[in-house]
């Protein structure tokens, strides 16, 4: 008879605790120094957003695998199920007449390694990996080193 108040009884002291927890100040400051001033509850106007890059000159990229980022912009361009406008100009058919660099092989295989004559549906979409550049400054100091530099670095210090 005692066991059946058990799971009623452990039921109200955990509702008890859980509505005795910790109290937050509304005007706690913000989780992270990225966001400006202010306090967690207190709604700011976002900076305006800067225009994209629209170079049209390609990138070093920092590591062996980093996917290329966008030269140009792509405000307008539809990709998704129904269509994919950076296929336009990249893929296999018509990279040659765009003088536009085709998208990598990697891109023609599927989850089970087996190579397809189009887009794998895993790699259509094209802005999950590949994104445009704005010129801004950075959020937080930075001091990235790719690869080639630090190992010229390297063979210059073995050197002396």
């Amino acid at each position: 008879m005692k066991f059946r108040l058990l799971p009623l009884t452990l039921l109200a002291v955990f509702g008890l605790a859980v509505a005795a927890g910790p109290d937050y100040p509304l005007d706690a400051p913000a989780p992270d120094g990225r966001r400006p001033g202010g306090t967690i509850t207190q709604e700011f106007t976002p900076p305006p957003l800067k225009d994209e890059e629209n170079k049209d000159l390609k990138r070093e990229r920092n590591y062996p695998e980093q996917p290329p980022t966008i030269p140009h912009t792509i405000r307008g361009y539809q990709v998704d199920t129904n269509g994919n406008k950076c296929l336009a100009c990249h893929s296999r058919a018509n990279s040659a007449r765009t003088q536009a660099p085709m998208i990598s092989i990697t891109h023609f295989t599927d989850r089970d390694s087996q190579t397809l004559g189009a887009v794998a549906p895993r790699r259509y979409f094209c802005t999950q990996c590949h994104v445009v550049q704005h010129d801004v400054k950075p959020l937080v100091q930075n001091d990235f080193e790719n690869i080639d530099d630090l190992l010229y670095h390297e063979n210059k210090q073995n050197e002396q």
